[in-house]
């Protein structure tokens, strides 16, 4: 195993990595990092069954469908700041935007529910 000291935006974190590539590296904040943001509420009873994700951490940018919305398989749901890229999150099927669970400014990690739709 070897240790090692890495500095992200002013956090220090002690990682260990074991040499075969038989574990993940672990690592252990030494100060306490940011607050994230709180987790996404669930979705509101009228949410659809097909859940819109975030690909990777960032700010929604902007919005562009509403709830009731019919969009196409690769039509724009939003658009996403990812490391100063707007970055597109589409439809991943043809069906209604069923609710958008992020607003504009919002800052979001990778796995975020965005949005939903039927």
């Amino acid at each position: 195993m070897k240790s090692y000291t890495i500095t992200v935006n002013g956090n220090v974190y002690d990682v260990t990595v074991e040499e075969t590539g038989a574990a993940a590296p672990t690592a252990a904040p030494r100060k306490a990092a940011p607050a994230a943001a709180a987790p996404a509420a669930a979705p509101a009873a009228g949410a659809g069954s097909v859940k819109i994700e975030a690909g990777a951490a960032g700010k929604v940018f902007k919005i562009e469908a509403e709830p009731g919305t019919a969009v196409k398989r690769g039509d724009a749901i939003l658009v996403l700041e990812v490391m100063k890229m707007e970055t597109p999150v589409v439809a991943p099927q043809d069906g209604t935007v069923a609710s958008i669970e992020v607003a504009v400014g919002d800052h979001i990690e990778a796995g975020a529910l965005l949005a939903t739709m039927n």
